[in-house]
């Protein structure tokens, strides 16, 4: 009886070391606008035995300061949400481990932006001029063509931006100038602008939902600077079903800024390969099918299926601004102040 007792016993303890073990946590420092269907995030979960903890941080800049600040003791183990404007400080400052993720060979080049594969391509989304249709065919007004002709003076008043030293579509519309105007040409540009009215709000909110007139209809401006997916956001959240989008998007040559976000590894995880895989599942088709309705951004990977509004609705700008992002960041701040004095003072 004994032998038999201390077999089962054996056969017992074996069972519970063979047992399901406690899933880890995998934490993923984001910015404040991040958004995943909770479907697809659990299928992560399950197929990986992992626990994923989102850790928001604030707007891209906060974010990333956070990420730098703490990189000797990291808060977490992935970041997501660094894009190309500040891509250049934190590859500078050293928080990523390099990761040659297997699904990179099928993200088009132009979005890859680190040759060390330290941060990742995810997303894309362009900043653009959106309009407001109606008010420009009740007016009888051509639409504009370029960044010139809103200088012109059919245009006076009617263009709401925001101020790019608080605002992230304000910085990006600025960018465009730049690559279009040159430095100190953008200047130039911008004095034009603010004779010929220009109205500038201190955040994207105010501007597209005070000022503009395609989204509330009781704003002055029918020109404001928002994003390339906002007509397509227009019909899905309408509260009666659209037949079209009452906004369109100006997208002529260098008229939009491409932002790109990244994710990276985290120097100092604990969790290293499940970090890989989380890379590897954003940028998988599941994961970047999720994605446009869930944040309103593009997909870097082809292969994912856009939303019907975003084929029915949304402009991909042929040949938007671009600028290497070293160069913004050793610019951005002399750039900003520069555009500050010249517009608000």
């Amino acid at each position: 009886m004994k032998r038999i007792t201390l077999a089962l016993l054996v056969g017992l303890l074996g069972l519970t070391a063979c047992g399901p073990q406690e899933p880890a946590t995998l934490t993923v420092m984001t910015h404040d606008s991040f958004a995943a269907s909770e479907e697809v995030i659990q299928a992560f979960e399950q197929e990986n035995n992992v626990k994923v903890t989102f850790l928001a941080s604030g707007d891209t800049g906060a974010a990333l300061n956070k990420a730098i600040l703490s990189k000797d003791a990291p808060l977490a183990d992935v970041f997501y949400g660094v894009d190309n404007t500040f891509l250049s400080r934190a590859l500078e400052a050293d928080i990523f481990e390099p990761y040659r993720s297997p699904l990179l060979k099928d993200i088009p080049a132009e979005f890859q932006l680190d040759p060390e594969f330290r941060a990742l391509p995810v997303d894309y989304g362009d900043v653009c001029i959106n309009y407001d249709k109606a008010y420009f065919a009740e007016h009888h007004l051509p639409i504009p063509q370029s960044l010139e002709d809103l200088t012109r003076p059919e245009y006076r008043g009617l263009l709401v931006v925001e101020n790019p030293a608080t605002s992230s579509p304000g910085l990006a519309f600025l960018l465009a100038t730049i690559a279009h105007f040159g430095d100190p040409g953008y200047l130039e540009y911008w004095r034009a602008l603010r004779e010929n009215g220009v109205v500038v709000a201190p955040d994207w909110e105010t501007a597209y939902y005070t000022h503009f007139s395609g989204s509330s209809g009781r704003g002055p401006q029918p020109m404001v600077v928002s994003y390339g997916s906002s007509p397509p956001a227009e019909v899905i959240f309408a509260e009666q079903p659209l037949e079209e989008a009452p906004t369109a998007s100006l997208v002529g040559p260098g008229m939009c800024f491409r932002q790109i976000e990244f994710v990276g590894i985290l120097k100092g995880t604990r969790h290293r390969t499940l970090a890989q895989k989380f890379v590897d599942f954003m940028l998988s088709v599941r994961f970047q099918e999720d994605m446009p309705l869930q944040m309103f951004v593009f997909p870097v990977n082809p292969q994912a299926k856009l939303p019907e509004a975003f084929v029915r609705y949304a402009q991909i700008p042929e040949q938007p601004a671009r600028l290497d992002p070293a160069v913004i960041a050793a610019h951005r701040e002399q750039w900003i102040q520069a555009w500050t004095e010249t517009v608000l003072k």
